[in-house]
């Protein structure tokens, strides 16, 4: 079982950007986290804990956790150009690409500016595809990233990272079984929202710059994509409501020009909810391009 492992940061422009590393053989996997109230790299704990036997480099993204929290207006591609110097300086050799939730956009970029280091990419969990699939309005986005970057923002995160708001919006939101809403995932989201000056990323997030026609860069990756969806996946928005999860994997599956795709149990936080399966889905994938590579 692995442990995490002591912080090591690294310096990419001005900021100062936290790390772990974890042992192993094989091709490395860079884990993408997820953004959100209090989440981090410690959203990955329980699929390193279960993972063997690759290598894993686990990062914060800029905003988020250990690393520095500057107030910016966070889009895909600057969390991408993050991970590019990432792997050109600290990983130096390509990487399997473990995207969780809507941060999947980073991983579409991030291929598309250093697809040499990019060795294959398995997307959890993926928003639904008409949300990646047009371009929605820069100026929304700034109108709403204006209205969050005021008192009235600091207020609302200081509502949202409360223990009874946290919890009532992953059981409405993230998890198919409540009962995984536990003090772990909780005391977690607390500690990382603790400091205010994470505040940025997530409203970064729900300013929705993420939201972009990606369609494409996706068509331009070659490299192998598996795309692994929760049997009770739902959106948070009005355009992906009522849509099938089989549907949501065609989509993607239409998009990659090299790709597979499998349904577990779960719901929009599989590594989270329903780690072993999760593991168990993507295993052989992993091996695979594991072994191609030696």
């Amino acid at each position: 079982m692995k442990q995490l492992n002591k912080t090591q940061f690294y310096q990419w422009n001005q900021y100062r950007c936290a790390y772990d590393f974890h042992e192993g053989q094989g091709v490395p996997l860079l884990l993408i986290h997820p953004i959100g109230v209090g989440l981090s790299r410690q959203f990955w704990q329980r699929f390193i804990n279960s993972w063997r036997p690759n290598p894993i480099y686990n990062p914060d993204l800029l905003g988020c956790g250990d690393s520095d929290m500057p107030r910016i207006a966070y889009a895909p591609i600057d969390w991408a150009r993050q991970l590019q110097f990432f792997l050109q300086t600290v990983i130096k050799t390509p990487a399997i690409v473990v995207a969780q939730g809507a941060l999947s956009p980073v991983a579409i970029e991030l291929a598309n500016i250093e697809p040499d280091l990019v060795k294959a990419i398995v997307l959890s969990g993926s928003p639904a595809m008409s949300l990646l699939s047009r371009d929605t309005s820069e100026t929304s986005h700034r109108i709403a990233w204006n209205l969050f970057d005021s008192p009235f923002g600091n207020a609302f995160y200081r509502y949202a990272r409360r223990t009874k708001f946290l919890r009532r919006f992953s059981i409405r939101q993230l998890f198919a079984n409540e009962t995984q809403v536990d003090s772990e995932w909780l005391s977690t989201l607390k500690q990382g929202s603790d400091d205010l000056e994470s505040r940025h990323a997530v409203f970064a997030f729900l300013s929705s710059f993420w939201r972009q026609d990606y369609t494409d860069r996706m068509t331009k990756i070659q490299q192998p994509v598996l795309a692994v969806f929760g049997d009770k996946a739902s959106s948070i928005s009005r355009e992906g409501k009522g849509e099938k999860v089989r549907d949501r994997l065609n989509d993607y599956l239409e998009q990659f020009p090299n790709s597979e795709g499998v349904i577990i149990p779960g719901r929009n936080v599989l590594p989270y909810e329903s780690t072993q399966e999760f593991v168990d889905s993507i295993a052989g994938f992993v091996r695979s391009h594991s072994e191609r590579s030696e």
